[in-house]
């Protein structure tokens, strides 16, 4: 296909896509894959879930009003910690605070919510990124919460800290493996209706394959497998999988990376 041809309207027709993404994140992703022309077969290999002691969690946001940075790290982090501070009835504190957001999706979810003036990173979508911010250079003096899911990397915290800043930490949600039915999984990948397979966490890919099963594993690790982020492209290397393709970040970033690489199968 020359520069000047337009793409078919349907670029992804007949491609067999699997979406591990947690099922309540998953209809927009379906959607666009659908309107591309792809089949896609939906397999939850994440579950969000509440924290397990909520009332820790509320105790700590009754005093919102001590930090001078509220930084949320996902838009579920921005959905689970935005509930959290309303149940802690401080929602309308935390509008008066600065915050930040990793990534432009996570943005605009705050946005969304009414949050105002939220600081992002015009490019990139992770930690590195925002801690290139001027904003952060120097956070002597400063208190940052950050809200997150259970567990994660400490870069931001890490990195703030030597900068500085006293850093706590919201964990709002938990990342845990779901109690996904594998046989239509397996069923698909036996009878080669899945041609490719989508990941946006490295949890993602623990969790998918380990409820696979062994012979799905195999088909599983010699499909092309888009990743929005190196780091999950390095997981999913260790773990075996023949193709990780890296792409531009987000869902939009995955669509375009199956687009431009079945254009070209």
């Amino acid at each position: 296909m020359s520069p000047g041809d337009s793409l078919p309207a349907e670029p992804l027709a007949k491609i067999g896509v699997l979406v591990t993404r947690p099922i309540q994140q998953s209809d927009r992703l379906m959607q666009r894959l659908r309107a591309l022309g792809a089949r896609p077969l939906l397999f939850p290999a994440l579950e969000i879930a509440g924290v397990n002691q909520p009332e820790r969690l509320g105790l700590l946001l009754a005093g919102v009003e001590r930090y001078d940075w509220l930084l949320f790290v996902s838009p579920t982090a921005a959905e689970y910690g935005l509930d959290a501070l309303r149940q802690a009835g401080s929602a309308a504190a935390a509008m008066r605070i600065n915050t930040a957001a990793v990534g432009s999706a996570t943005a605009a979810a705050l946005g969304a919510a009414g949050m105002p003036e939220v600081v992002a990173p015009e490019s990139g979508n992770d930690s590195e990124h925002l801690l290139a911010l001027p904003e952060f250079a120097d956070m002597r003096g400063r208190r940052v919460l950050i809200f997150r899911g259970e567990g994660g990397r400490e870069l931001i915290a890490a990195t703030l800290r030597d900068r500085g800043a006293q850093v706590d930490y919201a964990e709002c949600y938990r990342r845990v493996c779901p109690d996904s039915d594998p046989q239509p999984l397996r069923r698909a990948l036996a009878d080669g209706q899945i041609q490719a397979v989508t990941a946006f966490s490295g949890e993602t890919l623990d969790n998918l394959l380990t409820l696979a099963g062994e012979a799905a594993r195999q088909i599983l690790r010699a499909l092309p497998l888009f990743v929005p982020h190196p780091r999950i492209a390095e997981q999913a290397r260790a773990l075996g999988f023949a193709l990780p393709m890296l792409t531009e970040s987000g869902e939009s970033g995955v669509l375009a990376g199956l687009v431009e690489y079945f254009r070209h199968d």
